[in-house]
């Protein structure tokens, strides 16, 4: 893509979230993610009136002399975005390709993160991890966000989501909100994603397209997997094929969905033929009235 296009898309994506992020959702953003309430910040000589619960025993017991742990009031967050760029999202029937409509979700959540003074981060992957930026605020950091989603030309074409959240869990330090953008066509990732639910708040954001789905009756076609290259010739007047082709792609996600729900993983599905507004404002409202 050149840059020119590059620059016409961020810009577009720009207008249209940036009119969401403030009319639609931010409201319910603000309230179904909050911070962690407080977070410790050093210790202090203790002084008579102070609470005796906070005393640290273990400095005390070093120094001789008590001493409490003092907290601040923790209200920001930091918001990760770990989307897949790998071979299969760069796939679209109908008006757009995941790869770009991934895109425009990560721009409205990151600039419904900084309109909430949080920080954002974005992790690329493919087969591995391709770019990393961290947690970061303001708006010139969000438009580098969107361009290096739009713009970035992965090395890899296959999906090693473990790798991916490993990297998160390791250079992560502090409980923050993980935004997973793929279509999970991946498998052996279940350890990491345990794992990460111990520390951050995990949401899983699906991107599917019609094309998945459905084979047209198009006679004798030759299909391609995008990340492994596969060729097949499939007889798409089959209704058989058709049939099985369908089942299998059902069969997957029934699996990513009990995956997820085993691990208490927020899982929203979002299609490159539908408005995906409505389903994150959806979203937004269940969580909100659950953390009440």
């Amino acid at each position: 893509m050149l840059a020119k296009e590059i620059l016409q898309k961020v810009r577009k994506i720009q207008l249209k979230v940036s009119k969401l992020s403030t009319d639609v959702v931010s409201g319910h953003y603000l309230s179904a993610f909050k911070g962690s309430g407080i977070e410790f910040d050093e210790v202090q000589e203790y002084i008579p009136g102070d609470d005796v619960r906070a005393i640290d025993w273990n400095v005390t017991a070093r120094t001789g002399s008590p001493y409490i742990k003092r907290y601040v009031e923790e209200r920001e967050l930091t918001v990760v975005l770990v989307v897949d760029l790998s071979a299969s999202q760069r796939f679209g029937t109908v008006n757009t390709l995941k790869s770009e409509l991934s895109a425009e979700i990560a721009a409205l959540l990151a600039f419904l993160a900084i309109n909430n003074n949080d920080k954002v981060a974005l992790l690329i992957f493919s087969d591995h991890c391709e770019l990393y930026l961290p947690p970061q605020k303001g708006r010139k950091h969000v438009l580098r966000v969107i361009r290096e989603i739009l713009a970035y030309q992965p090395s890899g074409v296959t999906t090693n989501l473990q790798e991916a959240l490993g990297f998160i869990n390791r250079v992560i330090k502090h409980r923050g909100i993980v935004f997973i953008l793929s279509d999970f066509i991946a498998t052996d990732f279940e350890p990491a994603l345990k794992s990460m639910t111990r520390r951050h708040d995990v949401v899983a954001i699906s991107l599917e397209d019609p094309g998945e789905f459905e084979l047209l009756p198009l006679g004798l076609i030759e299909l391609q997997d995008s990340e492994t290259g596969e060729r097949v010739l499939v007889d798409t007047e089959s209704a058989a094929v058709r049939e099985v082709f369908q089942r299998n792609t059902l069969a997957r996600i029934d699996r990513t969905v009990k995956l997820f729900n085993s691990c208490k993983v927020d899982y929203l599905r979002v299609s490159t033929a539908k408005p995906y507004i409505n389903t994150l404002q959806q979203f937004f409202l269940i969580r909100e009235h659950r953390i009440r």
